[in-house]
């Protein structure tokens, strides 16, 4: 079974940079289960908008040295990026109309998932937990 990888902000940061970046309050949590997944050989996934999220974040802090190092980290760890199309994106409307509490981030990876089967996720965004059938591993 796939496990998608968001790439979301949370009180504590960028879920990301648990794993890339400095010290965080989740860095070592993020790691071990990331280790854990590795390990148990599941495969990892994720979709064209977490790149879209690391170019928006980096340029906003003005971290465009730290771009570089985020991409080739993320696409050494997954083992397939979802493309974002018209189909996702009416769906991702559909998931924010229907669920006013999540953002429209949030709806677009939901979207994703759906599309392709994925029922658990990676991360610690508790905005996910609001969505059925979906597993936050945290």
């Amino acid at each position: 079974m796939d496990i998608a990888w968001a790439y979301s902000r949370d009180s504590s940061g960028l879920e990301c940079s648990h794993v890339f970046g400095g010290n965080t309050a989740h860095k070592i949590d993020s790691q071990r289960v990331l280790e854990m997944l590795i390990t148990d050989c599941r495969r990892l996934v994720t979709d064209a908008e977490v790149f879209q999220e690391i170019l928006d974040r980096y340029a906003a802090i003005n971290r465009q040295d730290a771009i570089e190092h985020a991409f080739s980290a993320l696409l050494g760890l997954v083992d397939q990026v979802f493309e974002i199309d018209l189909p996702v994106i009416q769906r991702a409307k559909q998931i924010v109309l229907g669920y006013q509490q999540l953002s429209a981030r949030d709806a677009v990876h939901l979207s994703v998932m759906g599309n392709n089967g994925i029922q658990e996720i990676f991360g610690f965004d508790s905005g996910f937990d609001v969505f059925p059938g979906i597993q936050r591993l945290f």
